[in-house]
């Protein structure tokens, strides 16, 4: 891959935007790649590191160069959104650690994360109404999800660029790190600590909080019934007995 640089672990992929010279501008190979990934996570189910590498930047924006050309049926193509919602409804969890600006598309990137864990020097914004088009590629309804819909409505009416310690006080990151030869380490040990739950119960459970209100509480109900009978749930709940009674 020319835009993306992948390291394969046993329980995790880590993806590293790798387009430096252009800030890690999202374009339409890199939008390629990033398919050619959730491929791989869906054929064989994996925790997701996404990362900007050790530049200070995320991810730019999209390449406003392409943006510029793109027509009516280009937009209706979902070129980014699609990759991004595919990103977003893989099995297993993933996480954006986000060093420096992530703008636009950049953002919609992380977002499109189960979860964020950033440096101090981190910034995210939406300033697509300033180009004038809107925040399409998932925007304008996960980050109304993430942090509420006022004040979503205000970044991504205004554009205005949101800090760390911002991102942190109103939810759109999990973890703010200081120093960012600290984020890669901070943002594997979260990953570490999800890896300790059963596999099949993390998948189940990202499902579950995904689906729509309308879906609950039947699939809540359906997938509780499938691991009561799962031998990894009668493994787990033996040894954790074990433990206690040892105690």
């Amino acid at each position: 891959m020319s835009g993306l640089r992948i390291e394969e672990r046993p329980d995790r992929l880590v993806v590293t935007l790798d387009r430096p010279e252009k800030r890690n501008a999202i374009d339409a190979d890199l939008i390629a790649e990033l398919h050619q990934v959730c491929a791989e996570l869906e054929a064989r189910p994996r925790l997701l590191l996404l990362t900007g590498g050790t530049a200070g930047i995320f991810a730019g924006g999209a390449d406003i160069g392409q943006l510029r050309e793109r027509g009516r049926t280009d937009a209706l193509a979902a070129i980014n959104s699609a990759a991004f919602a595919r990103i977003r409804a893989l099995p297993m969890p993933t996480v954006a650690a986000v060093d420096g600006p992530a703008l636009g598309g950049g953002a919609e990137l992380a977002y499109a994360c189960d979860l964020r864990v950033c440096t101090a020097r981190a910034v995210f914004g939406q300033p697509e109404v300033r180009l004038g088009i809107l925040a399409g590629a998932g925007a304008t309804h996960r980050l109304p999800a993430l942090i509420g819909e006022g004040r979503a409505k205000e970044l991504l009416f205004t554009g205005r660029r949101v800090d760390a310690t911002e991102a942190l006080r109103i939810g759109l990151v999990n973890r703010v790190v200081d120093e960012p030869g600290e984020l890669l380490t901070v943002a594997h040990a979260l990953l570490d600590e999800i890896a300790l739950g059963s596999p099949l119960a993390m998948r189940l459970t990202k499902l579950a909080v995904d689906a729509p209100a309308a879906a609950h509480p039947h699939l809540d109900l359906v997938s509780q019934a499938v691991l009561f009978e799962d031998d990894e749930k009668h493994r787990r709940m033996t040894e954790f007995l074990e433990r206690r009674r040892a105690r």
